[in-house]
């Protein structure tokens, strides 16, 4: 494969990109032509997947409490008529399921980034501790900020406002406390990973003491809190997270050429011209910034950011050009699937989406990890 950086081309061999040229001009032909029918298989993959999450996106529209027949959701959908049912689907049905595509495609995307600049198949938002960082925020607020009540029904927040902003800086804190951690021993990938954990037992430790500390309404609220619900969602909300979600994926598909190179190892990436440190830290924090956000708002959800990206990983490699995508797309399915089994698995209790990926997410990870290992 010829990557072109800073004027200079050079020559890289990666696991699934081969020379295409050669001295004999029909095998330099045959050779394109595997190579254009490599290509044309990933592109299909993310196109089938596309097609999936919008049947799925249909299917979710049609659960509900209240039964609107099949024609009338697409007739709603496709119309964007908002009297009546249409109400129903738009302002009801359409909000939780765009927060799970938004919140599922920023965690996979964010999982890609990390598991690539800190070469640690496991990294994610979820296992560096910035989950654990935000549900310490979240409780902070609950407990000495009086954000969090009972209700004769059952728990409320009254003021949601100061449990996000609570989360959010929260695990902002724990980002500046891993980065600079790792500028001080210098940064590299197994400084971050090692880091991440020491901040998340901290946090976890943390987050315990405020449950042992809060009296019953609080730990309610507290545990409400940390269960990844959709719920929560609402236009206003799904916005901001889209703001945020694609400029921070942009930047990640335009570095996506630097990320290939990483892939292949520290020396590989410096011999080309990559700044690996500069890369490594402006991914960690936008990575993070992205996952603040959507933890913030929606509470701990759990293996999004490892599951989309390895099953994309497994099935088309580890190509950025069609990984990035590919791990959005999955991501974003496999919470709106997540979210349709919670709503249905108990009916008619709701089970929050964040209690469904790690039951799912779990044993599905373990067997991905042996069926890389084998």
């Amino acid at each position: 494969m010829v990557i072109t950086h800073d004027r200079t081309i050079v020559e890289v061999e990666t696991d699934d990109i081969y020379n295409l040229r050669s001295d004999d001009p029909a095998e330099t032909s045959s050779n394109f032509k595997e190579y254009r029918s490599y290509i044309k298989k990933k592109s299909w993959f993310i196109l089938f997947c596309l097609i999936v999450l919008f049947a799925t996106v249909i299917i979710a529209a049609n659960i509900g409490s209240m039964k609107i027949s099949f024609l009338d959701v697409l007739g709603h959908i496709f119309s964007l008529n908002m009297d009546g049912d249409g109400g129903i689907i738009w302002n009801v049905r359409m909000v939780r399921i765009i927060a799970c595509i938004l919140a599922g495609a920023g965690l996979a995307v964010a999982g890609v980034v990390m598991q690539c600049i800190l070469r640690n198949p496991l990294a994610s938002p979820y296992t560096l501790g910035l989950s654990s960082a935000a549900a310490f925020g979240a409780s902070f607020g609950i407990i000495f900020l009086q954000a969090g009540s009972s209700i004769t029904s059952g728990i409320s927040i009254d003021n949601p406002y100061i449990t996000t902003i609570c989360a959010f800086l929260f695990s902002l804190l724990a980002t500046a406390i891993i980065l600079f951690l790792t500028r001080i021993t210098r940064v590299s990938a197994e400084t971050m990973v090692l880091a991440g954990i020491a901040i998340s037992a901290i946090f976890t430790a943390g987050l315990s003491f405020m449950q042992y500390i809060a009296s019953d309404a609080q730990l309610a609220n507290i545990i409400s809190w940390t269960f990844g619900d959709m719920m929560r969602g609402t236009w206003e909300l799904n916005l901001i997270v889209f703001i945020v979600l694609l400029p921070v994926s942009l930047y990640f598909v335009y570095r996506r050429w630097d990320y290939n190179a990483m892939d292949s190892g520290e020396e590989t990436a410096k011999g080309l011209g990559i700044n690996t440190e500069r890369e490594r830290t402006i991914g960690m924090i936008l990575s993070v910034l992205l996952s603040s956000v959507i933890v913030s708002f929606f509470g701990i959800i759990a293996f999004i950011g490892l599951l989309g990206p390895h099953i994309a990983r497994m099935i088309i490699g580890g190509d950025h050009r069609y990984l990035i995508p590919a791990a959005i797309i999955l991501g974003a399915l496999i919470m709106l699937i997540s979210d349709v089994v919670g709503m249905n698995i108990m009916h008619p209790m709701i089970l929050p989406v964040g209690i469904i990926t790690s039951m799912l997410g779990g044993p599905l990870f373990i067997y991905l990890l042996i069926r890389r290992y084998r």
